[in-house]
């Protein structure tokens, strides 16, 4: 690992300050299990890191608002999440995938900011944020911004944030009246990297799809939703000709990308089968 300085500011402002918008070799870290495994291997070599561990209660609570939504500070760490109460009330569906997200010990130490800014599309978290319709709030010299999670990914490790910004929260809407599920599909261990990361939402009255939203992660460049696919079901009677019609609309519409998980071809089958598996999953009242 080359040498590099490390600074440790204690407020925001102070992070803000030592972060270089022209300098790809300043960086900040946050619980750092993916950088460090970058420098180790020499794929990253920075010159000097802006940890943020000090900046405290600023970035690390978790707010229920009146309405059922959720803001979690960026610096929360993903076991925090897995066992929170609130979490678990406001969006069940963050905490049952983190139960095999990585390792205890890696849960343990990364950060719900951090996860989501390294942009890495094997990522259990960014599908399940874009179902959820989850926002991030972003700081940088000039302000604060709100960016779509969803909009948040441009390329493989890439985001739209600047150098000199970070993510501070990453808010949840209310979920009331709809159901999400996560599906992760892998050649080996359940906490392995997935070919497949599959998050469904759905709203359903009267026997009728009155919302649905698709994300996936792992077969494609970043994580994404399908719209196309969720036009298919939005205003549809429910049965099984539709989930069949969904399915093969979602594989047909995924940009996906062959790797050694799986051939492009392989990870269509996949998509297809695997939404409609979780669509029956959350009509039957499976989960929520």
């Amino acid at each position: 690992m080359s040498p590099f300085a490390l600074e440790e500011p204690a407020s925001l402002a102070e992070a803000l300050a030592l972060l270089d918008p022209d300098d790809p070799s300043v960086r900040a870290i946050a619980g750092g299990t993916a950088l460090m495994l970058m420098m180790k291997s020499g794929l990253y070599r920075p010159q000097r890191l802006v940890s943020l561990r000090r900046l405290g209660p600023a970035l690390t609570g978790i707010h229920v608002a009146p309405d059922g939504g959720v803001e979690i500070g960026a610096m929360v760490r993903l076991a925090e999440l897995e066992r929170s109460p609130a979490i678990r009330e406001a969006a069940p569906v963050i905490a049952e995938t983190l139960l095999t997200h990585s390792n205890v010990r890696v849960r343990n130490v990364a950060t719900i900011g951090g996860n989501l800014a390294h942009a890495d599309p094997h990522m259990d978290l960014p599908p399940v944020l874009i179902a959820l319709g989850a926002t991030v709030r972003v700081s940088g010299p000039s302000g604060e911004r709100v960016v779509a999670v969803e909009d948040l990914f441009t390329g493989y490790l890439e985001t739209v944030l600047a150098n000199n910004e970070l993510i501070t929260a990453v808010a949840v809407p209310s979920q009331a009246g709809r159901r999400a599920i996560y599906v992760k599909c892998t050649a080996r261990t359940a906490d392995d990297w997935p070919a497949l990361g599959l998050a469904v939402l759905v709203h359903a009255e009267d026997g009728q799809l009155r919302e649905a939203r698709i994300a996936i992660g792992a077969a494609t460049e970043t994580a994404r939703r399908l719209p196309q696919a969720e036009a298919v079901l939005a205003g549809r009677a429910i049965d099984d000709a539709l989930l069949r019609e969904a399915g093969r609309a979602a594989a047909a519409e995924a940009p996906v990308i062959a790797d050694h998980h799986g051939s492009a071809a392989y990870k269509r089958v996949l998509i297809e089968v695997h939404l409609q598996r979780a669509l029956r999953r959350l009509l039957d009242g499976a989960m929520r």
